[in-house]
């Protein structure tokens, strides 16, 4: 049986058209998706994978969550390992380095975070939190997401230098 095939190009076609009867796209089983199952959860489009760096330092609200406990321990953007009990946070927008002002809107609690990674990627997500910051500012773990304000304290610049931001007054 294993001889019936005497060269490979005969033994690819015979497999693309077993795939073809079985109702798989040859562009699908070679990792190709065809335009029609294209979605935008499963297209790489730069101007969502990669938004734009916000140098500005000022004052953004959204939701923020806890990092998954998957991620403890694992290699974030800036190449540390994320810490559940540290500061560490995880941004989109602001550039790595920056150090803001975390306030629940809900508790008024605050905490100064690092951010150190990228992140989160859902809807209305504006940051992601290490166990300790959300457990510091009142988030509860079942619920795990709350409406925050992220102000920045030190914004670092493309130049290298240090832009301060609108928390800056706020730290002593």
């Amino acid at each position: 049986m294993l001889n019936t095939f005497r060269t490979p190009r005969l033994a690819c076609l015979v497999l693309i058209g077993c795939l073809a009867s079985a109702g798989v796209s040859p562009l699908a089983w070679a990792g190709a998706a065809p335009d029609s199952a294209e979605t935008p959860a499963t297209r790489q489009d730069p101007a969502v994978t990669k938004p734009a760096l916000d140098r500005s330092g000022r004052r953004r609200v959204g939701n923020a969550s806890l990092y998954a406990k998957r991620f403890a321990g694992k290699k974030m953007a800036d190449g540390q390992l994320m810490k559940p009990h540290g500061d560490n946070a995880a941004s989109k927008t602001l550039p790595l380095g920056t150090t803001a002002k975390v306030t629940n809107l809900k508790t008024g609690q605050s905490a100064v975070v690092t951010i150190q990674d990228r992140g989160p990627y859902v809807k209305g997500r504006i940051v992601d939190l290490s166990s300790a910051t959300a457990k510091q500012i009142g988030i509860e773990h079942e619920k795990g997401v709350t409406k925050v304000a992220v102000t920045p304290i030190a914004v670092p610049l493309a130049d290298g230098t240090v832009k301060a931001g609108a928390a800056a007054a706020d730290v002593p």
